[in-house]
């Protein structure tokens, strides 16, 4: 697998697993309603290589009304299936803007999902606002900058999250924001962590 990092876009191509194509298949009806979203957590390194299990994909969605919400809702009821509720108002109002994830599924199955939610924390916010775009074959996604993603991997601090860490900085250690990196390994409580297990 190739990767190219410039001009703040990273692209890349690859045989595409059941999470990529349930990312890609978001990313696209987000980018098509002119929704801001960026995918999060584990599935950053999976996307780049990283070889481990997991069954979900997490992106954040900025905060849109509830009638924004619906033609989301109809969008994705074509091919994908919530699997906690099943009609729009319940998932926007007890759920979504709640501050409670929903979680979708291609139809008739149960993983692998995606768990959609609002921004929670400043650094959520921050998350959303300065997200990276990524070229998958092409496609657009955004994801969340690696100079968070890698503290938080690390405040996170399970031998899965810190091996997410791990590889997400042997992959790029020379495209960082170094101090941008220790800015938020300060704010997380994250330095101790990465001296150990990254320097």
């Amino acid at each position: 697998m190739k990767i190219d990092f410039s001009n703040n876009c990273i692209a890349l191509d690859k045989e595409l697993n059941p999470l990529d194509e349930l990312a890609l298949g978001f990313s696209s009806i987000f980018n098509g309603l002119g929704i801001k979203s960026v995918f999060i957590s584990g599935y950053v390194s999976i996307l780049f290589g990283r070889n481990r299990a997991s069954e979900d994909v997490d992106v954040f969605i900025e905060e849109i009304s509830e009638s924004k919400f619906k033609q989301f809702w109809e969008s994705a009821s074509a091919n994908f299936e919530c699997l906690q509720c099943s009609d729009s108002d319940s998932a926007y109002n007890d759920y979504l803007n709640d501050s409670l994830a929903l979680r979708f599924s291609q139809k008739g199955g149960l993983i692998p999902n995606i768990e959609v939610k609002f921004p929670k924390t400043d650094i959520d916010e921050w998350t959303l606002e300065n997200r990276r775009q990524v070229k998958l074959n092409g496609k657009n996604l955004f994801i969340s900058p690696l100079e968070v993603q890698i503290p938080y991997k690390l405040f996170l601090g399970s031998e899965k999250d810190i091996e997410d860490a791990k590889y997400l900085y042997s992959v790029f250690k020379n495209n960082l924001d170094l101090k941008e990196l220790m800015g938020f390994n300060k704010r997380l409580g994250a330095e101790k962590a990465f001296e150990e297990h990254i320097l």
